[in-house]
């Protein structure tokens, strides 16, 4: 992946500017989402709605794997698991993702959403995604 690649992917998602995901200066393979109120599920704790982080973590496989590729579109999730760890407070969460196996036509992508440990994460992800053909010459 190259300087930029994941800020340059989640750039070109405009669901990932609607809750706030960029990449978090100074890395290539970290994400954060920025705390706001739009993303609060239940007020009384507060806590983050469970959407919120789970298309966090899903905008973070995409964009990691659009940075490491060169394919004309984006993948197609075909396959989602997440694991709620612990709840989410209503501060920045940071999410990496680390591609697991990518083959010609599927890939494999595990995530992880934590908010100050990274060795305390509240909730990780594992997705299998279609990868788009690649793009066949004209005759």
């Amino acid at each position: 992946m190259t300087t930029g690649a994941l800020a340059a992917a989640l750039a070109g998602i405009p669901y990932a500017r609607f809750l706030g995901v960029e990449a978090v200066a100074g890395t290539d393979d970290t994400a954060i989402l920025r705390s706001s109120r739009h993303l609060i599920g239940n007020p009384m704790l507060p806590a983050l709605h469970g959407g919120s982080v789970a298309g966090f973590m899903e905008l973070t496989a995409i964009a990691t794997l659009m940075a490491a590729s060169t394919r004309p579109h984006p993948p197609r999730p075909i396959d989602v698991s997440v694991a709620y760890l612990r709840s989410g407070r209503p501060v920045d969460t940071f999410a990496r993702a680390q591609i697991r196996k990518a083959g010609r036509r599927i890939a494999y992508v595990h995530v992880l959403a934590w908010q100050t440990d990274e060795a305390a994460p509240i909730a990780e992800m594992s997705v299998h995604f279609q990868l788009a053909e690649e793009s066949m010459p004209t005759s």
